[in-house]
């Protein structure tokens, strides 16, 4: 189901939802299982980076920073696997 962005009773905590499933998908597609099943689906992908668009950045750092050291994982390293063409 995707993220309605003009639903009324979207709050704060399903913005951090959407983009705190993203980066985990990413995590175990990427770190913890790269062999299975990707888990990181366009749709999933959509939602993260419209939820974004309306998080502060300190939310979406606290979640990057919170999941990467929870699951052992350079903060620069995980910043590259979610965001691959922002790499010069």
């Amino acid at each position: 189901m995707a993220l309605d962005l003009n639903d009324p009773d979207l709050e704060l905590p399903d913005l951090v939802y959407a983009y705190q499933t993203w980066v985990l998908a990413v995590l175990n597609d990427e770190k913890l299982n790269p062999e299975g099943e990707k888990l990181c689906t366009d749709e999933i992908a959509d939602d993260a980076l419209s939820a974004a668009r309306f998080l502060p950045g300190d939310v979406t750092a606290t979640v990057e920073s919170t999941l990467a050291r929870a699951y052992d994982v350079d903060p620069e390293e995980l910043s590259d696997l979610l965001y691959p063409e922002d790499e010069d």
